[in-house]
C-alpha cells in the first residue's frame, strides 16, 4: 500500500507509481497527477479537497489549511446555524481530519445512545388478513379487486427504525470504510454498529431522510449533525471514470461557499429584511442563452435587486472573478458588486469600470479566526453589502 500525505494547496509530492496506479489516481479526480522528473516518478498535488481516500493501491490523506475544529464549524454552521453555534463538539488531539471526525462521531453517538435507542412512530404500508390501522382503498381495488382478503392496510408502528437512528447507523458504517480511522475509534464504531444492528441502513445514493429537532431527540442532535456531515461527503464511489474509492472528502470551496451564503443570509435578513437567494438563475442576453448563477443575491422586494455577491475561496483569479462580477452587475442593473475571498487580501480591493459606471468591491475573510470573530466580520460585511450602490439610472441603461 502506498501512503501519500498532502496538504491542501501545498507543494506537490514526488511518488513512484506504475502507469496503472497513476491513471487510477488521476481518474478519481481527487488530486492533480502529473509526470515527474524521471520515469516512474509522478508529481501529486492536492487542490481544494481535504480528507482521506483509498484509491486502488494508494491511500491519500489531505489536511486542510484551516484548523480541524474550524473546518467542522464552517461545515456544521451551513447545515444548522443556530444549533451548531450553540453546541460545542469537543475534539481530542488527533493527527488529522478523519481521526478527529471519527472520534467526535463515536463519542457523541455513544453519549446520545446511553439511554437506549430512540423510538418513534413510523407509517407502514402492509398486506394483512386482518384490518389494522386504515384500509388503503386504492391499493385494495387495484391489487385485490373482488377479493375480501388479504387487506392492503396502513398503520403506525412504534419502532427504533426511525430516520434519526437510520442516519446514525449509516454514518457509523460508512465511517468504518474510510482509511485513517485510528484503532480506538474503529473499535468504538464497530461497537456502535452492533448496537444499531436492527436499524435499516440507507442505500448508496439514497437521500438522507429529514428529521426535525424536538424535545425527544434533543440528546441526538450533535451526533446527527456530525452523521449528516459524514453522509454528505463520505462515499464508497468518490471517484470518476468508474474508479472505486473509499473516501471522506470535503470540497473546501463548497464548504466556504455554503458557510458564507448561510451566514450572510442570517445577517442580512435579520437586520435589513428582504430575501437572500442562493444560486439564482439569470441571463445576460436577450435570448436567454448566456446563463448566470451568482452565489448570493439580496432582493429588497419582489422585483428590486439590492446586491449581488460571489464567494471565492482563492484570490489568485481576481481578473477572471472581476469579469464575472461585471456580467452579474450588468444583468442585474447594479452599480456595485461584491467578491468575498477566503484567506488574505486580494491584490486590489476595488475595481471601477468607468464606461459602465460599475464598481467591483473585493472583501476577505480570515477563516482561521474564532467563530465569534468570524461571525462578527460577517455582520460587518452584511452592512457593507447592503449599503451597496443604487440601481442603474435611466442614463446608464
Amino acid at each position: 500500500m502506498i501512503v501519500l500525505r498532502l496538504r491542501e494547496a501545498g507543494p506537490a509530492v514526488q511518488v513512484r507509481l506504475d502507469a496503472d496506479e497513476a491513471r487510477r489516481l488521476a481518474a478519481a479526480g481527487v488530486v492533480d497527477v502529473r509526470p515527474g522528473p524521471a520515469a516512474g516518478l509522478w508529481a501529486v498535488r492536492a487542490a481544494k479537497r481535504v480528507g482521506a481516500a483509498r484509491i486502488g493501491n494508494v491511500e491519500l490523506y489531505i489536511e486542510p489549511k484551516v484548523p480541524i475544529a474550524r473546518l467542522l464549524f464552517l461545515a456544521g454552521y451551513a447545515r444548522d446555524p443556530k444549533g451548531w453555534r450553540d453546541e460545542s463538539v469537543p475534539l481530542a488531539e488527533h493527527a488529522g481530519l478523519v481521526p478527529a471526525l471519527a472520534a467526535a462521531l463515536w463519542r457523541q453517538a455513544d453519549r446520545a445512545l446511553r439511554q437506549g435507542l430512540l423510538q418513534g412512530y413510523r407509517t407502514v404500508d402492509d398486506t394483512s388478513p386482518v384490518l389494522r390501522g386504515r384500509l388503503r382503498e386504492s391499493a385494495q381495488l387495484n391489487r385485490r379487486a373482488g377479493l375480501p382478503l388479504p387487506l392492503e392496510i396502513r398503520h403506525d408502528e412504534y419502532t427504533v427504525d426511525i430516520p434519526e437512528n437510520r442516519i446514525l447507523a449509516t454514518a457509523v458504517d460508512r465511517m468504518l470504510r474510510v482509511p485513517g480511522v485510528d484503532a480506538v475509534s474503529r473499535r468504538m464504531l464497530r461497537h456502535l454498529a452492533a448496537r444499531l444492528a436492527g436499524i435499516t441502513r440507507l442505500r448508496p445514493g439514497e437521500r438522507v431522510p429529514q428529521w426535525h429537532r424536538t424535545r425527544l431527540n434533543e440528546r441526538l442532535v450533535i451526533a446527527l449533525r456530525l452523521a449528516e456531515l459524514v453522509l454528505a461527503d463520505c462515499s464508497i464511489e468518490a471517484g470518476r471514470g468508474g474508479v472505486l474509492a473509499n473516501a471522506f472528502l470535503l470540497d473546501m470551496w463548497r464548504v466556504y461557499e455554503d458557510f458564507l451564503s448561510v451566514a450572510l443570509r442570517a445577517a442580512i435578513e435579520s437586520t435589513h429584511g428582504g430575501a437572500v437567494v442562493f444560486q439564482a438563475r439569470h441571463h445576460l442576453d436577450d435570448r436567454r442563452r448566456l446563463e448566470l448563477r451568482p452565489d448570493i443575491v439580496w432582493l429588497r422586494g419582489r422585483a428590486e435587486t439590492g446586491a449581488v455577491v460571489d464567494a471565492k475561496y482563492k484570490a489568485d483569479t481576481v481578473r477572471e472573478d472581476a469579469y464575472q462580477m461585471l456580467a452579474y452587475c450588468v444583468a442585474y442593473r447594479l452599480t456595485r458588486g461584491h467578491l468575498v475571498y477566503a484567506f488574505g487580501e486580494p491584490a486590489q480591493r476595488r475595481h471601477f469600470v468607468p464606461n459602465a459606471g460599475i464598481e467591483i468591491v473585493c472583501h476577505s475573510l480570515d477563516l482561521t479566526a474564532e467563530p465569534s470573530e468570524l461571525l462578527a466580520r460577517i455582520r460587518v460585511l452584511a452592512e457593507e453589502i447592503t449599503r451597496g450602490g443604487p440601481a442603474w439610472t435611466s442614463a446608464l441603461r
